[in-house]
């Protein structure tokens, strides 16, 4: 993951001089920061201490980030990439809105599972905390879903596939903040006991009749015919 967030990511956070070190290098920086953001939160975290855990000077990494902000934010930035990359081909490979929620619904689960740190990041960010780094962000990430659920659902009402009477955009932020609070359950402990206390232990043990139940949930909701 740390390769891909070395060389993905159109919008710059770092300097140019990130750029120019070894790859070996920036990997290492992402590295720890990743691990000190997502185990002590953005404010616990020192940049002074992921410069010494990466083994370079607070020199070189003011050199390489104007502050922890920027670093904190070329981390965010370039795994929205990701998870925009891994939306995308969702939608390349889905058949209909049914099949790409239910896909839409497994990737969120595969990437808390995956990389539960960067989840946990992501988490931090949508907190009121942090609220103004979303703006430098142009809130890049809550652009992606919307439009793709929200374009997916409008055929499906003008195929018949579903009531043509469902607000796509309030459907779409419904299925989102869903998506969202699951997603959270995998890596924050407090969304993990969340879960638990409406879903019962017994069904903490069998993910898959979660999951198949909250795409019954959807597709009632959705009125499918």
């Amino acid at each position: 993951m740390t390769e891909n967030l070395a060389k993905t990511g159109s919008s710059k956070f770092h300097k140019n001089t990130f750029e120019k070190t070894t790859e070996g290098r920036r990997q290492k920086v992402l590295e720890v920061a990743i691990d000190e953001f997502a185990a002590n939160g953005y404010s616990a975290t020192s940049i002074n201490d992921i410069a010494r855990k990466a083994h370079i000077s607070i020199g070189s990494m003011y050199s390489y980030f104007a502050s922890k902000e920027d670093l904190f934010l070329t981390i965010v930035n370039n795994a929205y990439v990701v998870m925009e990359k891994i939306l995308d081909d969702v939608a390349q490979e889905s058949i209909d809105v049914f099949d790409c929620i239910e896909k839409m619904l497994y990737a969120s689960r595969k990437f808390a599972v995956e990389y539960p740190q960067l989840n946990q990041i992501y988490l931090d960010i949508t907190t009121q905390a942090l609220s103004q780094m979303s703006i430098r962000l142009s809130n890049k990430l809550e652009l992606i879903t919307p439009r793709l659920l929200c374009n997916l659902i409008k055929e499906a009402k003008s195929e018949g596939k579903i009531s043509s009477d469902v607000d796509e955009r309030v459907v779409s932020f419904c299925i989102d903040n869903l998506y969202m609070m699951y997603q959270f359950s995998f890596s924050s402990d407090y969304y993990k006991e969340r879960m638990r206390i409406y879903i019962g232990e017994d069904n903490m043990g069998d993910i898959d009749k979660v999951e198949e139940s909250i795409l019954k949930f959807i597709r009632r909701a959705l009125g499918e015919n």
